[in-house]
C-alpha cells in the first residue's frame, strides 16, 4: 500500500516536471523506484558567477515527510559560502527551522537557487569561502566561476565585477518595511535568500492577508504564487 508521503512526494515530482521549463529545477527518483532518495538540479542563475552550470543536489526524504524538511547537498562541488567546499552541506533555514508542511521539494529547490543569487556570508556554512567574499569580493566571484567550470560545466564567459564591492551596510529593518504583515510571515521568505521588500510587493501582488500583522500558516497554493512572482514567472 502506498504511504501518504509516498502519494505526496509522486504528486510534487509531477508538478516540477510539468513546470520545468519554467522553473529550470528538476527532482527525480535516483533508481525511478525509491521515492526516498532523489537527484535535483539546479541551473546556475544569471549575472552569477554559477551561470551556465548545472548543479546536482541530492535529496532525502524522511518518513515524515511533509513535516520534517528533507535533506539535501550539493552532490557537485561549489563555492559558496551557504555550502560547505567540503561535504556540500548547505545552511539554508528552509531546510531546517525555516521549513513548513506546506513547503515543498520544489520551494526548497527554488530556495537553494536563490542562495547562489544571493548568498549570505554572514551565516556560513563554509568560513573560509564566507570570508574571501566579505574580504576579497572579486577573487569570490573568480573561484566561484572557476569551480562552476570545472564541476558544473559552466561555460567560460566575462564576469560582471561590479556587483562584488564591499558592502556591510545592512538595509533598514524597521517596521514600515513589512507594510502591516507579520514580520515572521515576512521573514520566512527571507530566510531563503530574499529581501524583504521584494516579499512584501509580492505578498501585495498575489493578495496575502494580512491578518492584523499576526502570524500564520499560508496554505501551499498561495507559497507557489509568491515564490513564482519573486523569482519573476508572474
Amino acid at each position: 500500500m502506498t504511504s501518504s508521503r509516498d502519494r505526496r512526494v509522486a504528486k510534487e515530482l509531477q508538478d516540477i516536471q510539468a513546470d520545468r521549463d519554467n522553473s529550470g529545477v528538476y527532482a527525480a527518483p535516483i533508481d525511478d523506484v525509491n521515492l526516498k532518495h532523489l537527484k535535483g538540479t539546479i541551473p546556475g542563475p544569471p549575472d552569477t558567477p554559477y551561470y551556465g552550470g548545472t548543479f546536482i543536489i541530492d535529496i532525502r526524504i524522511p518518513d515524515n515527510y511533509p513535516f520534517k524538511s528533507p535533506s539535501m547537498s550539493f552532490s557537485t562541488k561549489i563555492w559558496h559560502p551557504n555550502v560547505s567546499s567540503q561535504t556540500g552541506a548547505i545552511c539554508l533555514d528552509t531546510l531546517g527551522s525555516g521549513w513548513s508542511p506546506v513547503q515543498t521539494i520544489k520551494t526548497a529547490l527554488l530556495s537553494i537557487r536563490m542562495l547562489l543569487e544571493v548568498p549570505n556570508p554572514k551565516d556560513p556554512q563554509d568560513a573560509e569561502v564566507a570570508c574571501m567574499l566579505m574580504q576579497q569580493p572579486e577573487q569570490f566571484a573568480r573561484v566561484a566561476q572557476e569551480w562552476a567550470i570545472k564541476h558544473a560545466g559552466a561555460p567560460r564567459q566575462e564576469l560582471n565585477l561590479s556587483q562584488y564591492k564591499n558592502s556591510d551596510a545592512p538595509k533598514s529593518d524597521d517596521a514600515s518595511r513589512y507594510k502591516g504583515f507579520s514580520k515572521d510571515l515576512v521573514d520566512r521568505f527571507v530566510n531563503m535568500g530574499f529581501d524583504v521588500d521584494a516579499v512584501v510587493d509580492a505578498f501585495l501582488f498575489v493578495g496575502i492577508d494580512r491578518n492584523n500583522g499576526q502570524d500564520y500558516e499560508l496554505e501551499e497554493a498561495y507559497m507557489g504564487d509568491i515564490t513564482a512572482r519573486l523569482l519573476g514567472e508572474q
